[in-house]
């Protein structure tokens, strides 16, 4: 980025989401190779930009709403995006003096390959979304932007969730 812009502001770590299943499903090999790409890799990741980012960056972990309620069949997203959640929770601590924000957004039943996949290949259902529909990736993607702009210069240490208020805790 600063090489082909001349700056670096900040990224957003998206990592693909690991296999779904259940405990009885799920070797140490999956285990193993989840925790590699989806923790590890978001980890090495950040460590990369924050090296690299001065004051007024931003880093934002893109995690899952699995972070405040498990979701049933994902249960190697529902170990490891709440382990990012409290990294993303520190590093805004440990960067916040150096003016660095750092912040998760976590995306409910958004219309994505993903949650069709996740659904079977069908639609996936919009129930208990107050909304009463999935969001859509653009509306993600507004979110996003917006935590990693100077608009949101004020918010770190934030988890985000972007679910059509399908959460109700506060």
């Amino acid at each position: 980025a600063r090489e082909r812009f001349g700056r670096f502001d900040g990224v957003l770590v998206s990592v693909g989401g690991p296999p779904p299943g259940f405990l009885g499903d799920l070797d140490d090999e999956r285990w193993r190779a989840s925790f590699e790409s989806v923790f590890l890799g978001a980890v090495r990741l950040a460590r990369t930009a924050a090296a690299e980012l001065g004051e007024g960056g931003a880093i934002g972990f893109v995690l899952s709403s699995s972070v405040h309620e498990p979701i049933p069949g994902l249960t190697l997203s529902n170990g490891l995006r709440p382990a990012l959640a409290g990294v993303a929770k520190s590093l805004a601590t440990e960067l916040g003096p150096r003016g660095i924000r750092v912040f998760g957004v976590l995306p409910g039943r958004i219309a994505t390959d993903r949650i069709r996949e996740l659904h079977g290949g069908g639609e996936p259902d919009a129930g208990g979304i107050p909304l009463g529909r999935l969001g859509a990736p653009e509306e993600f993607g507004r979110v996003a932007a917006f935590l990693l702009s100077p608009a949101a210069s004020y918010m770190t240490g934030v988890m985000v969730p972007v679910d059509g208020g399908a959460r109700h805790g506060f």
